[in-house]
């Protein structure tokens, strides 16, 4: 399916076919998620492709066995977690020095980095780390964190969303239906997933093939000259 026309066709469907998804279709779909750009090419994300029969019932329960969870053919659940930095940095400072990177580049991975993303026992490097933004922000501009723990699962989480996207619309272009759901019970997603506490649950992806009533009418959205501002 080409780019646009999957945009035009994804839609939350709330009601799936018992029809399978080939195992092929997931993997690039996954494959696909993982191009995702996201922030500082770091990857805090994971994918958890629930298959087995008792953890699938499990994790309907905790999406309050809606219709777009129980009939569906096929769980993801994204979750977002900064502390994984400690997984993709050291690559990521590999890889800059194999390629001969800038040295700005290299030091980015190097040194702020992992400044950036430690937050110290109890968030307790955050007054810091806010106070050099804060000052040096007086005299030129400056991004004004991430500082805490809750800010930097902040960029995980809108790092996780892109693949999210990545993931239902190379679903879409496949032919096959999704639902992004955000109606769930957290605390139980992540004790069935064995999460650490820096991580988060993004969302709850269904797939499928579309069955009967679906969706409950046509698309909505309001007009373009409403949420887009030229300035």
């Amino acid at each position: 399916m080409e780019f646009f026309e999957a945009v035009a066709a994804r839609r939350s469907i709330r009601k799936y076919k018992s029809d399978p998804i080939p195992e092929g279709v997931m993997r690039r779909a996954l494959d696909a998620a993982i191009l995702a750009p996201n922030s500082s090419n770091l990857q805090t994300w994971n994918f958890y492709w629930v298959r087995s029969e008792d953890a699938k019932a499990e994790l309907v329960r905790a999406c309050l066995s809606q219709s777009a969870a129980r009939t569906a053919a096929e769980l993801v659940v994204v979750t977002a977690d900064p502390a994984l930095w400690r997984r993709s940095n050291p690559e990521m400072v590999k890889f800059t020095q194999s390629i001969g990177a800038p040295k700005l580049v290299q030091m980015y991975y190097s040194k702020l980095i992992p400044l950036t993303y430690r937050w110290g026992f109890l968030n307790s490097m955050v007054p810091y780390k806010w106070l050099i933004s804060a000052l040096t922000g007086l005299i030129r501009p400056m991004t004004r964190g991430p500082h805490s723990r809750r800010d930097l699962q902040e960029v995980a989480i809108k790092s996780s969303a892109l693949a999210c996207e990545n993931f239902v619309l190379a679903m879409a272009a496949q032919g096959f239906a999704t639902c992004m759901m955000e109606g769930f019970d957290e605390r139980r997603v992540a004790k069935l997933l064995g999460l650490p506490a820096s991580a988060r649950v993004v969302m709850v992806i269904s797939a499928g093939v579309e069955g009967e009533k679906g969706t409950w009418g046509p698309r909505f959205r309001l007009p373009a000259d409403r949420v887009v501002h030229e300035i």
